[in-house]
């Protein structure tokens, strides 16, 4: 009886956790507005500060090993948290309901501009928006930085990849050149060992894949289903760095190549992925549709993010070995300092196009005010930013 009674609660308390992963994630999808960092900020306010799913030092690692392998982080991150909550079923619960409804407007917006050849406007919920994702990211800066800047190395890392991302440097150059300056301070001649070869392998594993296939892929210039899957796959392959290497890497492969779409239907793509909430890579939807409908969205869709479910179920082996010995944690620190100095950066690049006039001012240092002195939840900040947005536009602007 007691039997009973106890397995029937475990099943009731695993699903409870994958009910509370679902909800979670589709909120956030729904409302992550702004890149990358805004949602990494957001899931970190809500699985470390408020559910306790874990704690900042974990996030940070997992923060920083999904900065090494390529796709979109954000959804790489969503995923993981929801495999430590709910098992497998919360690994593909969260990766997909993070992705569903940006992806559904996506699909939206592309049925408007194949069927009318024009997009609508979106540049008024984007301009209260962009202000108040300065804020959300500062938060996250905020916590995770007294968590990781403890030691002057590992404070002076995150200062100068801040530094060179404002130069320009490469986003993989500051990640990896991070990792390399703690590992040769703290261990020296034991940079080989094979423990830090295998971390390395992982994401060059990858790359070597899609190089093999390229010389096919190039052979091949009529729109066809078969290519836009192993291009799309090619393009989440090679996905490092920021969201914004998604234009690069799009435009060499469907302008360039294949000349299935001309720049303008390529910015016109890229627009709504920045207008919509969740990942910038939302823009392969787009893509798809506006080549062959509904099932080539599907078909990018699905290839895209292919790789990042893939590697992800790989890297959870991986982290949690990463505090267990010298050079992991070294590997991982180094990474993860770098990465919220590249975090930094997003911000600095947000309030560049988004602090335009007084109002967007004032917007963003509310944001900040609301954020820090009464803890209001991140999405409805942004939705109040993009509502606000929106109804200034409307009758000020």
């Amino acid at each position: 009886m007691n039997d009973g009674k106890t397995e029937g609660e475990s099943r009731e308390s695993t699903f409870a956790r994958l009910r509370e992963v679902a909800i979670l994630f589709l909120t956030l999808g729904a409302t992550a507005w702004g890149g990358p960092a805004v949602s990494e900020a957001m899931m970190h306010d809500e699985a470390v500060h408020r559910r306790k799913w874990v704690d900042d030092q974990k996030f940070l690692d997992i923060l920083g090993a999904t900065n090494l392998i390529p796709g979109p982080n954000a959804v790489e991150v969503a995923i993981h948290l929801g495999l430590i909550r709910a098992g497998w079923p919360g690994f593909f619960s969260a990766g997909l309901l993070f992705l569903i409804p940006g992806t559904l407007m996506a699909l939206f917006f592309a049925w408007i501009y194949v069927a009318f050849g024009s997009l609508p406007a979106v540049g008024w919920v984007l301009y209260g928006i962009k202000p108040v994702v300065i804020a959300v990211i500062i938060q996250a800066l905020f916590r995770l930085g007294k968590r990781s800047f403890q030691r002057i190395l590992l404070v002076i890392i995150g200062v100068a990849s801040l530094i060179l991302y404002i130069l320009g440097i490469e986003e993989m150059i500051l990640l990896f050149g991070g990792a390399a300056v703690v590992l040769m301070v703290r261990g020296g001649r034991k940079l080989l060992e094979r423990g830090v070869v295998g971390i390395l392998v992982l994401p060059s594993l990858v790359g070597l894949i899609a190089t093999v296939v390229n010389p096919v892929l190039n052979t091949i210039t009529q729109f066809n289903s078969t290519t836009l899957f192993f291009r799309s796959l090619k393009i989440g392959a090679l996905l490092f760095g920021a969201g914004y290497v998604l234009i690069a890497l799009a435009r060499s492969e469907f302008v360039v190549d294949l000349g299935w779409i001309t720049n303008e239907q390529l910015i016109d793509a890229i627009a709504v992925g920045q207008a919509l909430p969740g990942p910038l890579s939302k823009s392969m939807t787009f893509i798809g549709y506006i080549l062959g409908g509904l099932p080539s969205a599907a078909i990018a869709t699905v290839a895209f993010f292919l790789p990042s479910f893939l590697l992800v179920a790989l890297l959870s082996r991986i982290v949690t070995l990463i505090r267990k010995t010298w050079w992991a944690a070294a590997f991982i620190d180094g990474v993860t300092v770098a990465s919220l100095g590249l975090m930094a950066g997003a911000a600095i690049d947000i309030g560049r196009s988004a602090l335009v006039d007084v109002f967007s001012t004032i917007l963003a240092l509310a944001s900040v005010f609301l954020i820090f002195k009464f803890k209001i939840k991140t999405h409805w900040i942004i939705l109040g930013g993009g509502a606000l947005g929106m109804a200034y536009k409307l009758f000020f602007g």
